[in-house]
């Protein structure tokens, strides 16, 4: 048998291969935008860091790669001592954590009620519950400052803080939407085996909206853990004040007779953000996460 030599590569081969190129090009210059963005994004952060470590303010660019003989913890110190961090921080976690349990709680019972209930004037309350997300916080202020300070006297106190922020309307959009992509049949299974609506929601709702409740949990933090203007106004006594009321107290009052001002504000400012970015983290990965797939049997 004659034995007769492969025959040399396709014409068609070198398109493909110059295609192959040409992707993976493209995802190389994809990735190295996205780090160029999130360098861009990330480099106030540093800046922040760097700037709150520094024994001499320098606002120069050169200030983002300081001299490490210009380093210090000095500046948290020094807004420890003027503010008093661990207090400032139970009122901020006090109040914050407040907010989230009562957000959590009544977003999961009124988005479980919109989306599974059936009753009448539905429609009309999920309407209300969209035309009070356009109406801003500032303009029911004053007449909230009324209601809770001097009708039912809560001024300086955790409960006065938190009632105002305990019901978020995207909490329960976001709930109710998550809802309404669960199936129907497993809603109808549960009732048919003598579930109440409490029960279902608890034992199959609940564990498989874990995404939306990471989503309401880190939303539901960063407003009220920012929040300066209605703590401040509740809050006369500085023993009762959040962080972001401190800080901005200090910022106002005794921060131009420092050294180095820049830096014990940014010092500060580190301490406020740390845990957002912490929180943010931790829940980053129950985003894209869902457990719908093992609730179904197909």
């Amino acid at each position: 048998m004659a034995i007769h030599p492969a025959p040399p590569a396709q014409a068609d081969e070198l398109p493909s291969a110059v295609g192959a190129t040409r992707r993976t090009s493209r995802r190389l210059l994809g990735k190295l935008v996205l780090l160029a963005g999130a360098a861009v994004f990330l480099f106030p952060f540093y800046y922040m860091v760097v700037g709150s470590l520094q024994t001499e303010p320098d606002t120069s660019p050169g200030g983002a790669f300081p001299d490490p003989g210009n380093l210090t913890l000095r500046n948290y110190t020094e807004i420890n001592s003027a503010i008093s961090l661990g207090r400032s921080l139970v009122n901020s976690g006090v109040f914050t954590g407040g907010v989230i349990l009562c957000t959590t709680i009544f977003g999961l019972l009124a988005g479980y009620a919109l989306a599974r209930l059936h009753f009448r004037g539905r429609g009309a309350t999920f309407a209300l519950l969209l035309l009070v997300q356009v109406v801003p916080f500032q303009l029911l202020m004053i007449p909230l400052y009324v209601l809770i300070v001097r009708d039912y006297g809560l001024a300086d106190t955790y409960l006065g803080m938190i009632l105002p922020f305990a019901i978020n309307t995207t909490a329960v959009f976001i709930f109710r939407q998550f809802f309404l992509q669960l199936p129907q049949e497993m809603f109808d299974a549960a009732r048919i085996d003598g579930a109440s609506e409490l029960q279902i929601l608890y034992r199959i709702a609940v564990p498989l909206c874990k995404p939306a409740l990471a989503a309401v949990i880190l939303l539901s933090f960063t407003g009220p853990w920012n929040e300066f203007l209605w703590p401040f106004l509740v809050t006369k006594d500085a023993a009762m004040q959040p962080l972001a009321v401190s800080l901005a107290n200090y910022i106002s009052t005794v921060a131009a007779s420092t050294a180095n001002p820049f830096g014990v504000i940014l010092a500060g400012a580190c301490v406020l953000a740390a845990p957002a970015v912490a929180l943010y983290i931790a829940f980053q990965r129950r985003f894209t996460s869902t457990d719908l797939d093992s609730a179904v049997k197909g």
